[in-house]
């Protein structure tokens, strides 16, 4: 065997080192579909890229993949940028990307869709968990630019169509990076300070980069458990953002929001007017049919004549008085002949009427009326009552019937 004999690792690193000094391929653009994707906890996505032929491995490191706006899938076609090495460990090479974009369809697009299926799935857009906005709102807190156009059209109208409410202005950035985190801030304060019965936010047009702060996850959460009811005003009527779907009620534009926050003022007075000729006519309607109730009972005799129906009713008290009296006077007339009566009777049947004839009653000493001989004995003491006074007499014979 001639020649130079390698290990592995070196033709490995010898074949890196070409592809290193490849500039195509130091820069390359790939489009294919991803298959068998990893998010491994580290932070890094691992994939493979494939179209109807081939296949290649890719890897997009933590640091490259935090800047991307939406989340691979398996099966998401994309296109890729990035850079053509070996792997040195396996001897495959691979491709590095350092973004990638859906191929067909922007980036944000699909960050926008991808986001949207995932609170659809969670049931943040569900019309169950609406909050009912206030009729007549008291306060309403304004959470957007306090320079732009949109918080002098929702200030014109708010003051031209309901002047009650009172409106607190809170500041926040609604561009950049940090609008999100500072909007929905302003939204849990508001909350926390319970100081307003209502909340819009939102903001003037502009393109899809412009509104995104508007479609940032944390915030739509913060617009779901917000307390006080949301109304979500972003850009103009075509524009759509994930507050729109999660928000209490969507308006279409910052002046449509003002709209729908509060009744007209207009319409307010023309029911107010419109409750009074009702409430008068009704006033109006009463007194006049206690009016004619009025009437109608002054026409009564009780009415004219009050005196009249009172000595009725004493000449009606004289009658039934004189029917008492002379009723009790026939009860006590036929209970007197009644007891007279009664009386004779018993004078007749009393035994002391008897002894006024001359008859006597005798008794033994203990009281007892004695009706035969055989009842007394011979030497027995008896008590002998007459008409006038008694005798007390001793036995000396007795005699019975024979």
């Amino acid at each position: 065997m001639k020649g130079h004999i390698f290990s592995i690792r070196e033709i490995t690193e010898y074949i890196k080192e070409k592809f290193q000094l490849d500039p195509l391929l130091n820069t390359v653009y790939v489009r294919g579909e991803i298959s068998n994707y990893k998010f491994h906890s580290s932070g890094h996505h691992y994939m493979t890229l494939k179209d109807s032929e081939s296949v290649m491995r890719a890897v997009m490191f933590k640091f490259d993949a935090v800047k991307l706006k939406f989340r691979p899938e398996s099966g998401m076609k994309i296109i890729a940028k990035g850079r053509i090495s070996v792997f040195p460990r396996d001897g495959q090479y691979q491709l590095y990307i350092t973004d990638m974009t859906p191929d067909g369809i922007g980036a944000l697009s699909a960050a926008f869709e991808q986001l949207k299926a995932k609170l659809l799935a969670e049931g943040l857009f569900s019309s169950e968990h609406k909050r009912q906005l206030p009729k007549y709102p008291k306060r309403i807190a304004l959470v957007t630019s306090p320079t732009g156009a949109a918080i002098r059209d929702i200030l014109r109208i708010l003051k031209a169509r309901y002047p009650l409410a009172e409106i607190l202005v809170v500041p926040v950035l609604v561009q950049g990076p940090d609008a999100a985190p500072d909007i929905a801030n302003a939204i849990r304060l508001v909350n926390e300070q319970t100081c307003c019965d209502l909340i819009i936010t939102g903001r003037g047009g502009g393109s899809l980069e412009d509104l995104w702060a508007f479609n940032d996850e944390d915030l739509a959460r913060v617009i779901f458990d917000s307390k006080v009811p949301v109304i979500s005003a972003v850009g103009h009527e075509p524009d759509v953002t994930i507050s729109d779907f999660v928000a209490d009620l969507r308006a279409s534009t910052p002046s449509n929001a003002a709209e729908l926050a509060v009744p007209d003022q207009a319409a307010l007075y023309d029911l107010l007017m419109k409750t009074q000729q009702r409430l008068t006519q009704m006033v109006q309607h009463k007194v006049h049919v206690l009016q004619e109730r009025v009437k109608q009972y002054s026409e009564k005799p009780a009415l004219k004549s009050p005196l009249n129906p009172i000595a009725e009713r004493r000449l009606l008290i004289d009658y039934h008085t004189n029917r008492l009296a002379n009723a009790m006077q026939k009860i006590n007339a036929d209970a007197k002949a009644k007891f007279v009566h009664l009386a004779a009777g018993l004078d007749a049947m009393s035994p002391i009427k008897v002894l006024t004839r001359g008859y006597s009653i005798a008794s033994n000493a203990s009281g007892k009326p004695l009706t035969s001989a055989s009842q007394v004995s011979v030497g027995e003491r008896l008590n002998v009552q007459f008409h006038e006074g008694s005798a007390v007499c001793t036995v000396e014979q007795v005699k019975e019937r024979g």
